[in-house]
C-alpha cells in the first residue's frame, strides 16, 4: 500500500488541485458541465470558467436553482459536476437534490466545501456538521469524504461516468498526505492506512490525519492502533467495518461531522446487524451548532483532535 503518512500538511491547497482536476476532466469529455454557485475564485475554477464558458457556468448565488439546472443537463444527456460550500450544497437547496436529482432518476455530482470546523471564521451559518446525514437518506445515494489530494483528483475522474446522486466533501485548504500519487481507490472500499491489533479508529476526511497522529502517539505507550481511511460512508465497506471490529475488538469512529447521521451511525447500523461483539465508541461533533474560529481552536472545542482520539482509545482500553 503507498501509504506516505509523515504528519506534514500538503503544500498544495485542494482548491488548486480541484480547478486543475476540473478543467482537465472537462478537457477530456465534452459532455462534462461544472457549475458553481459564485465560488469559482474560492475552488479554483475561475480561470476554467473564462477559458472554457461552453462547460462551465456560473449559476450564482442560487445554490436551489443550481441544482435543478444540474439536473436538468443530466437528462438532456450531460454529466454536471455542482460545487458550493458543504451546507449549501446540502441544506439549503435538499429538496431540488432529492426530487429533481435522485428522484427523477439524474446523475449529478455534487461537490460541497469547507466541510464540518474547516469552514472556519466562515462561521456557524457556514459550518456543516449535518450534510452527509442529509445526504445518506436519499435512497441510492453515493456518500464520500476526501481525506487528501491523491485522493481527491482520483475520486473526481472516477465520478464522470457514476450513475445517480453522488455527493463529495472536500476541504478548500489542506490536510496531510497520506496516499502516493498513483495510490488506486475503489468507491465503496475503505483503506486500512496503517495496521494495529489492540484497537481501531475508523475516520473519514479530517480525522484520518489524526487519527494518525494518535496512532503514533500511542505506539510510544504500547499500544497498537489500526487505523481505517472509510471514505466512502455510503455505500460503506461492511466487510472491513466488520473485519476491523472482530480483530480488534475496540473500535472508535471520528468524524469532522455530527455524531448523528454520519460515519459513526453508518458503522454501528453494520456491526449491529452483523452481531459483531465489539466495544464501539463514535467521536465527534456532539449534536453541537457550528461556531467562528480559527480550524485549530476549533478542533479542540468539538473536540476533533488526536488528544481526544487518544484519550479515548485508552478509556476503553
Amino acid at each position: 500500500m503507498a501509504v506516505i503518512y509523515d504528519g506534514t500538511p500538503e503544500k498544495r491547497v485542494y482548491k488548486n488541485i480541484f480547478g486543475e482536476t476540473m478543467e482537465a476532466i472537462a478537457a477530456a469529455d465534452d459532455q462534462v458541465v461544472y457549475l458553481d454557485a459564485d465560488l469559482m475564485n474560492s475552488i479554483g475554477t475561475l480561470g476554467f470558467w473564462k477559458r472554457n464558458p461552453r462547460q462551465a457556468i456560473n449559476c450564482g448565488i442560487a445554490e436551489a436553482n443550481m441544482m435543478g439546472i444540474a439536473a436538468g443537463l443530466s437528462a438532456g444527456g450531460k454529466k454536471p459536476y455542482a460545487h458550493t460550500f458543504g451546507i449549501f450544497a446540502s441544506r439549503r437547496c435538499f429538496d431540488q437534490v432529492f426530487i429533481s436529482a435522485a428522484y427523477a432518476g439524474n446523475s449529478v455530482r455534487i461537490f460541497g466545501s469547507d466541510p464540518g470546523v474547516t469552514a472556519g471564521f466562515n462561521g456557524g451559518t457556514h459550518m456543516p456538521f449535518e450534510d452527509m446525514a442529509l445526504m445518506r437518506a436519499v435512497p441510492g445515494s453515493t456518500v464520500i469524504e476526501v481525506s487528501d489530494a491523491a485522493m481527491l483528483a482520483d475520486i473526481m475522474w472516477q465520478v464522470k461516468d457514476r450513475e445517480g446522486l453522488t455527493y463529495v466533501r472536500v476541504t478548500r485548504k489542506n490536510y496531510p498526505a497520506l496516499y502516493s500519487g498513483n495510490h488506486e481507490f475503489t468507491i465503496g472500499r475503505g483503506q486500512v492506512v496503517r495496521e494495529g491489533k489492540d484497537a481501531a479508529v475508523i475516520a473519514c476526511g479530517l480525522m484520518v490525519g489524526e487519527a494518525m497522529a494518535a496512532a503514533e502517539t500511542l505506539k510510544g505507550e504500547g499500544i497498537d492502533l489500526r487505523v481505517v481511511d472509510m471514505f466512502t460512508v455510503k455505500p460503506i465497506d461492511r466487510e472491513l467495518a466488520v473485519r476491523t471490529a472482530s480483530e480488534t475488538g475496540v473500535v472508535l469512529t471520528a468524524e469532522n461531522h455530527n455524531i448523528i447521521g454520519g460515519l459513526g451511525d453508518s458503522v454501528a447500523d453494520v456491526l449491529l446487524s452483523e452481531g459483531v461483539r465489539t466495544k464501539f465508541r463514535k467521536l465527534g461533533v456532539q449534536d453541537q451548532f457550528g461556531s467562528v474560529g480559527p480550524q485549530p481552536y476549533l478542533q479542540e472545542f468539538y473536540g476533533l483532535t488526536a488528544a481526544k482520539i487518544a484519550e479515548a482509545i485508552k478509556s476503553m482500553l
